[in-house]
């Protein structure tokens, strides 16, 4: 049985997408994205993975002077857990009425209305 994993904040959740985006990474080269969209301190990067290893959601390799980092854990694993926490935490455990927001909410566009039929339909 695997360990059941800490939580993820905004910010680890953040470079565990580029790990999981990028496959193979050093802090450089999520220091780099990360960077593009919003300003962010290599050492506050550096500091993070340095967490995320230990908190067993990503491995390093020593390559040279620098480590390089993969994902620990699969992206889908961490997705659905997050997504259970989320539907107990906002929806008692209870999908329904997740999926019954989604469907009335304005923000969808019809194609992702269209998305949600056919994945409920194809879950049958």
């Amino acid at each position: 049985m695997t360990r059941p994993l800490p939580a993820l904040g905004a910010q680890e959740l953040a470079i565990m997408k580029v790990v999981w985006r990028l496959k193979d990474v050093s802090v450089r080269e999520v220091y780099e994205t990360l960077r593009e969209r919003r300003p962010v301190a290599y050492t506050t990067v550096m500091t993070m993975m340095n967490t995320l290893e230990g908190k067993g959601y990503l491995k390093k390799e020593l390559d040279g002077r620098a480590f390089r980092y993969r994902p620990a854990v699969p992206e889908r694993r961490v997705v659905t857990r997050m997504v259970k926490e989320f539907v107990e935490r906002v929806f008692d455990g209870s999908t329904a009425p997740l999926l019954a927001h989604l469907v009335t909410s304005t923000e969808l566009s019809d194609e992702e209305r269209e998305e949600l039929r056919r994945l409920i339909d194809g879950a049958k």
